[in-house]
């Protein structure tokens, strides 16, 4: 089977429950294939923060298989995950920025972390914040920024390094419309031209016809449905060229 029909992210048969507690996830089997973009939707409590979760490696499943990235990620050993997040971009709800890095700082921080070079650093972070609208507060810290501020920067740092995958949680639920509009279009730029897999959590119905050709998965109690085929039929992908 090719690199691209088995798929960055494999799940199968995956229950996730914490503690004794009934399970949140149950019986999930999909597979994310590389390049295409996702919108996983569904109500508050239905689940999609838990499946966040585990594709972004902060949780393990209960029970089933999971690989991504050729990798089986139940029986990986947990000193190697860290390497394994670092072709991922992740926006949390909660930012998580470092709050005394400035703002320029906290987007470098992946390049750094990388290893490279301080002349491509500057000129890729500089043209990032650019991008988001933020160059005139490059030098503030998190505590000064608005909440709207503090979304962007990031999304800024989640695809500052070009992703193999990008998960984000509810990344335009603090800015307006029309910057709600251009993040969309900058997620939709790596997909297209980099070839990053996307997936964006969101209550936003709106959003999901933002997307040519996106993928829709919804969760309902812990279970997912399938309205658009995209866990059951490899999409197809755009040609992967230049960069966003």
């Amino acid at each position: 089977m090719s690199d691209n029909l088995a798929g960055h992210v494999k799940f199968d048969n995956v229950g996730l429950r914490y503690g004794t507690d009934p399970e949140v996830l149950s019986d999930l089997s999909f597979t994310l294939f590389p390049g295409s973009f996702y919108f996983l939707t569904g109500a508050s409590g239905a689940g999609k923060t838990s499946l966040l979760k585990l594709l972004y490696l902060a949780q393990r499943p209960s029970r089933g298989a999971i690989r991504m990235f050729g990798q089986d990620l139940v029986t990986m050993p947990r000193e190697r995950l860290p390497d394994l997040r670092r072709r991922l971009g992740v926006v949390f709800q909660n930012f998580r920025l470092v709050p005394y890095l400035t703002a320029f700082d906290n987007v470098a921080l992946p390049l750094r972390l990388a290893g490279t070079e301080e002349k491509k650093v500057v000129k890729a972070v500089g043209d990032m914040l650019d991008w988001v609208g933020l160059s005139h507060r490059a030098h503030a810290v998190p505590p000064t920024l608005s909440g709207g501020e503090q979304q962007r920067v990031a999304i800024a740092r989640a695809v500052i390094g070009r992703p193999k995958m990008l998960i984000a949680d509810e990344p335009t639920g603090n800015v307006d419309p029309e910057m709600a509009l251009k993040l969309l279009r900058l997620f939709e730029a790596l997909n297209n031209r980099v070839g990053t897999t996307v997936v964006v959590a969101t209550h936003d119905v709106h959003l999901l016809k933002k997307v040519p050709d996106s993928l829709i998965m919804r969760l309902n109690k812990g279970q997912l449905s399938d309205p658009t085929g995209a866990l059951r039929y490899p999409p197809r992908v755009s040609g992967v060229s230049g960069a966003p």
